[in-house]
């Protein structure tokens, strides 16, 4: 969903009749979707049930799609890509959801390889998109969506258990509605300051506003007996510098999906551009994907031997590596390619790490909710470095013929810039303590949760009990994991 509309983005004013200052909403209407409903769908998850809100956010995924595939309109499509975005509430809720349904030894690699699948949804999407724009209407963009989520919505319903880890007491509704407030007021200037001028009464009214009603929020979090976000959790020290290098990794990762295909498709005569077709950018790009999904399991053996924590450093460090390769190489296709690679390969193993880390240091009961605001950071990062990177290309550009483009100082800025922003999120991962939870035989394995209670009819017998958080529920999920092992598990 992220990158299913990258190829019509220069064409969108056309196609939607209206002001390209208008149709920037198309994106804007998403991203703000996604980091609203991230750490809600979370919590929901852990109270009400993983399976049915994963339900819900295909099925808002389908309406989405279906509804930007039968509009030619500016609002309707505008509405379309706001239910796509809430459908981003599947990435923490079915990462949270391996931690309740899996064995401890299996955790560790079936996180790993569900959190490389959202690089390479990205980056084989973009070549996916490119061809259909390039050889049928756009509007098979969002039938080609609508499908693939009738098939994921299909084979959940048919296929995937309900989670039976629950949290006890009732929905912070106010919390919901404060975060929400919060959240758009702050990331609504981020995206759209480009537009309205970032000293511009409406960006820094709106800036204002964000960060008091988030400090309300803040307060009122603290007050109620079942928050919606956990803050004593939250500002744990592994907990909250995780998050806080998730917003740096997530500002690297978007920075090379804005800028390479850019580059990649900049006209030839400016000496530095490589004047390629919007296809031939995506395919370009493409393999970065398949290397985040080839090295999802050494991200998992990574973490297995030396702790999440490591498997970050490393992620975040090859990750600096590969725009550091960039910035020396971008005259050639071959170059472009190659440093997708390395910089896919650093947002891969980086991505893995995370939620490994997070599980490793909240309640069973709270893992939805945790990873949620886990996605959340990564998504205020994607949104941040949407507008910084528009504001450099922006600001540095040369005019060939009647178009103005941005100039090859202007990529290398880019190529900067997110290189620092993966240097301190290096310095922000080395704060994380320890080196994580590791199992010998693999995978990451988090502390022990809330107490378990075993039916009588169990035939194996109930695991220790340890103290538990206040508030937390009881399940028989450890000692299924207990009899699985014992089964006829591998």
């Amino acid at each position: 969903m992220q990158t299913l509309v990258v190829p019509i983005i220069p064409e969108l004013p056309r196609l939607l009749h209206a002001a390209p200052s208008d149709t920037s909403w198309v994106i804007t209407a998403t991203l703000l979707a996604a980091a609203v409903v991230t750490p809600i769908a979370g919590r929901l998850g852990d109270m009400y049930g993983k399976r049915r809100i994963l339900v819900a956010s295909l099925a808002a995924l389908v309406a989405g799609s279906v509804v930007c595939a039968v509009t030619d309109s500016l609002v309707p499509v505008i509405v379309g890509r706001a239910l796509q975005g809430l459908a981003t509430g599947v990435i923490p809720v079915g990462i949270s959801m391996l931690r309740d349904e899996l064995p401890p030894a299996r955790v560790g690699g079936a996180v790993s390889l569900v959190s490389a699948t959202l690089g390479v949804g990205g980056a084989i999407g973009l070549p996916v998109a490119a061809a259909i724009v390039e050889y049928a209407d756009w509007h098979v963009l969002f039938w080609l969506a609508a499908a693939l989520g009738v098939v994921c919505l299909a084979l959940v319903v048919a296929l995937l258990p309900e989670s039976p880890v629950r949290a006890q007491g009732r929905f912070d509704v106010p919390g919901a509605l404060g975060l929400a407030a919060g959240l758009v007021c702050l990331l609504l200037p981020v995206t759209k300051g480009g537009d309205w001028g970032w000293t511009s009464a409406a960006t820094l009214w709106l800036f204002a506003a964000g960060a008091l009603v988030l400090v309300v929020w803040g307060f009122h979090e603290t007050r109620v007996a079942q928050p919606l976000v956990d803050l004593r959790i939250t500002v744990r020290r592994p907990v909250l510098f995780t998050n806080l290098a998730s917003v740096l990794v997530g500002f690297s990762m978007y920075a090379m999906s804005l800028t390479l295909p850019q580059l990649l498709q900049s006209p030839a005569a400016t000496g530095y551009g490589l004047g390629q077709s919007t296809l031939a950018a995506g395919l370009a790009l493409a393999p970065g994907g398949l290397v985040m999904m080839a090295l999802s399991p050494v991200s998992a053996r990574i973490t297995a031997r030396s702790g999440a924590r490591t498997a970050l450093l490393v992620g975040v460090a090859v990750l600096g590596v590969g725009y550091g390769i960039g910035l020396l190489l971008m005259s050639e296709m071959w170059q472009i390619v190659l440093a997708s690679m390395i910089i896919s390969a650093g947002v891969g193993i980086a991505y893995a790490a995370m939620p490994a880390l997070i599980m490793g240091a909240v309640p069973v009961t709270e893992t939805a909710s945790a990873n949620g605001v886990n996605a959340l950071m990564r998504s205020i990062g994607t949104s941040t470095s949407s507008a910084v990177t528009a504001a450099i290309l922006a600001n540095m550009t040369t005019r060939l013929g009647p178009a103005e483009i941005p100039t090859e100082h202007g990529f290398r800025m880019t190529y900067v810039v997110a290189m620092a922003a993966a240097g301190v999120g290096l310095l922000l991962t080395l704060a994380i303590p320890g080196g994580g939870v590791r199992r010998p035989g693999g995978g990451a394995e988090a502390p022990a949760p809330a107490p378990t209670s075993v039916p009588a009819s169990a035939s194996a017998p109930a695991p220790a009990s340890t103290s538990a958080p206040e508030g937390t529920s009881v399940t028989a999920t450890e000692d299924r994991h207990t009899r699985t092992k014992k089964g006829n598990a591998p």
